[in-house]
């Protein structure tokens, strides 16, 4: 285990892990370099001095340049006397101000330190930050990332289970995956994920009218790139039969304003925002804007999906799957069974109600 340093309020511990897939991964960037089987994440834990510990977890994004590997580099820049439970305003502020970028890992601190701070309160996490959680209600969608279509089939069968899917696309052989998808569960909600990979407004439409004639898909996540003329987004939206999300569009609340014009909700990720705090605040701001609002996850153990599960009063969907996409979670927190959200079997009462195994 790396990085124990000794701090006035807390000590801080990180290590990295490599979360194991039960099916190799791949989303429309990937398209043509293989896929994933192996994610590695890094977890930091904070312990105060008198015994309150904190999780968090940062769960990289290639897509914005991060690593686990740089998220343990940022970790060992951390002075643990500059953080507490008491204060995660104040801490986080010395935090932002280590290095730029750097989102998941800062997420990360940010986790422990609410993590933390909700179990010195005696309080869920989401008791903390004012919000309620409703058992077995709250519902998560299964994903499918892009295969072959008999690969499709297979993945769909074994999510049985699960009442909603989210299919990624963006590949050449959408169309084909997507009857796979059908033949295996014909009358199942779908939610679909370009992941950015249409790359005219032209050829988006086209896919999303197509998408729309099946009747069961629910909405479209982020068609184009994030750098596309919002001008081009806002034409897809005024045309779109189907509602869109914007995900790599939308990171904090300060893209709301932007995600109002281009799309008719938002997708809502730690390793994005920077955090619990950033994202409570970002999905509050967007629903005061008018947009519906979601949270997604990248592929995590149960610290983030157990995190993004206390913020699911300030959502109209979930897809906070990634630790049911793995094979050697480390922890035990949130249950999705069903696809219902359950912290019924959560080893803890207070914080993220997340234990190791």
């Amino acid at each position: 285990m790396r990085g124990l340093r000794l701090g006035y309020r807390v000590q801080i511990k990180f290590w990295r892990y490599e979360l194991k897939l039960a099916h190799p991964w791949m989303i429309s960037s990937g398209v043509g370099k293989g896929a994933t089987h192996v994610f590695p994440v890094a977890i930091v834990q904070l312990t105060a001095s008198d015994g309150t510990t904190g999780l968090g977890e940062s769960a990289p994004s290639k897509r914005y340049k991060e690593t686990a590997a740089g998220g343990i580099e940022f970790f060992e820049k951390v002075n643990a006397r500059k953080l507490s439970f008491d204060d995660v305003a104040g801490s986080m502020k010395y935090v932002e101000g280590i290095a730029p970028g750097n989102i998941a890992a800062k997420s990360a601190i940010n986790a422990a330190l609410v993590d933390g701070a909700a179990r010195k309160a005696g309080k869920a996490v989401h008791e903390f930050l004012g919000l309620g959680f409703k058992e077995k209600h709250h519902v998560t969608s299964f994903s499918i990332g892009i295969d072959q279509p008999e690969v499709i089939h297979k993945k769909v069968l074994e999510a049985a289970q699960y009442p909603v899917l989210k299919l990624k696309v963006g590949g050449p052989d959408d169309r084909e995956n997507f009857k796979a998808l059908r033949e295996a569960a014909p009358k199942k909600w779908v939610r679909v994920d370009a992941n950015e990979g249409w790359t005219t407004k032209e050829q988006a439409l086209e896919m999303v009218e197509w998408l729309a004639t099946d009747g069961f898909v629910q909405f479209v996540e982020q068609p184009m790139p994030a750098n596309t003329d919002p001008k081009d987004l806002a034409w897809l939206k005024s045309r779109s039969p189907l509602p869109l999300f914007g995900d790599e569009s939308f990171h904090t609340a300060r893209d709301v304003a932007q995600c109002v014009e281009c799309f008719h909700g938002v997708n809502l990720k730690f390793c994005k925002s920077g955090g619990i705090s950033n994202g409570y605040e970002a999905l509050a701001a967007a629903r005061k804007a008018g947009l519906k609002t979601m949270i997604g996850c990248m592929i995590e153990t149960s610290i983030l999906i157990s995190a993004a599960a206390h913020l699911a009063e300030l959502t109209d969907y979930l897809d906070i799957d990634g630790n049911l996409l793995i094979t050697n979670d480390p922890y035990l927190g949130v249950t999705a069974e069903q696809g219902l959200l359950s912290f019924a079997h959560a080893p803890e009462k207070t914080g993220l109600r997340v234990r190791a195994r």
